[in-house]
């Protein structure tokens, strides 16, 4: 599942977005943007719709859980 992340960076008006290929990409793109950027203005998926830094922290545990574990 895909993930768009909407920001605001520091000092810019524009609200800029980066894209995400699985909720733990999301999740760590989130966390390099929180020092860098003002605000996240939004988190969104195509399944999903619009959801909070929580949301994206548990779909990110279930997609954990739902991958084989290497030997």
């Amino acid at each position: 599942m895909s993930y768009t992340i909407g920001f605001q960076a520091k000092n810019q008006k524009a609200v800029l977005a980066t894209e995400a290929a699985t909720a733990n990409q999301a999740v760590a793109v989130i966390a390099a943007l929180q020092n860098s950027a003002n605000a996240i203005e939004f988190i969104r998926s195509p399944q999903e719709g619009d959801m909070g830094i929580e949301m994206l922290l548990l779909l990110a545990k279930e997609e954990a859980e739902e991958m084989p574990q290497r030997v």
